[in-house]
């Protein structure tokens, strides 16, 4: 390595200083702190969300001095994703980096899931993904620049009882972030995944709640603990940011190292 490539290394390659940011479902969980990990690093954030603004929220953003809009709308409505795209372009004047974390889980035994439960969590978790990423692209390739960070899950690898949907659509988000990594790599965009483990959160309650189901967790976890949601927040801003340029069509996976077990 020469010396000028270290001196043009900078910690500012994490900077998301004057970036624009989608972030779905970044109302609540784990979306709310990948929201708040991208304005930390300087990204104004736009969230399409089902439900009214969360105060909260908005809070966490703007006391790291970004902008916040929210805005109400079902995403999986046909033409929803476009009129998101043009929401961001109206309040913050780009669409820099999308994040598709939006997503639902109904369980259910294989005999009796029917389509009164895959639609819903195909249309969510899959179709709309898809959509976003379609509107956002045209404006990236425009501009020649972009980033889109697709939210998929552990179930992207494994199979999970009661939860035909949700494995299916998480392994189909980790295909698509490869297909369009594939295409559009050569315009200077970056799409890719981060899969998060068994992390602490409202959704997870009754199951840490419960001595037996949280030590059966844990005793795949080499960390031996759940994760936090901060876990998972230099991930988001690393792909998101200058600093992962070189790096595509990857699924980054936080898990505490459940899966090598």
């Amino acid at each position: 390595m020469s010396l000028s490539a270290l001196n043009e290394f900078s910690l500012d390659f994490f900077s998301l200083k004057g970036k624009s940011a989608i972030v779905t479902g970044g109302n609540s969980g784990l979306g709310q702190a990948f929201a708040a990990a991208l304005a930390k690093a300087g990204a104004n954030i736009l969230i399409p969300d089902l439900n009214e603004a969360n105060p909260e929220t908005r809070e966490l953003i703007e006391q790291q001095g970004a902008r916040v809009a929210f805005m109400q709308i079902d995403i999986t409505e046909k033409g929803a994703p476009a009129k998101v795209i043009a929401r961001c372009l109206e309040a913050f004047g780009s669409v820099d980096i999308l994040v598709n974390n939006a997503g639902i889980c109904k369980l259910n035994k294989v005999l009796d899931f029917g389509r009164d439960d895959w639609d819903p969590m195909i249309n969510i978790n899959l179709t709309a993904a898809f959509e976003m990423s379609h509107e956002a692209a045209k404006v990236m390739v425009a501009r020649g620049e972009g980033k889109i960070i697709n939210i998929c899950s552990l179930f992207s690898w494994l199979g999970g009882q009661w939860s035909p949907a949700y494995a299916a659509t998480k392994h189909a988000i980790a295909g698509l972030t490869k297909a369009y990594c594939d295409e559009l790599g050569q315009h200077n965009i970056q799409v890719n995944g981060i899969a998060p483990g068994y992390f602490a959160t409202n959704i997870t309650a009754a199951t840490r709640s419960n001595p037996e189901t949280n030590q059966r967790v844990l005793d795949h976890i080499p960390a031996n603990r759940w994760g936090d949601t901060q876990d998972l927040m230099g991930a988001m801003v690393f792909l998101a940011s200058k600093a992962s340029d070189y790096v595509n069509g990857h699924v980054l996976v936080v898990d505490g190292g459940y899966l090598v077990r």
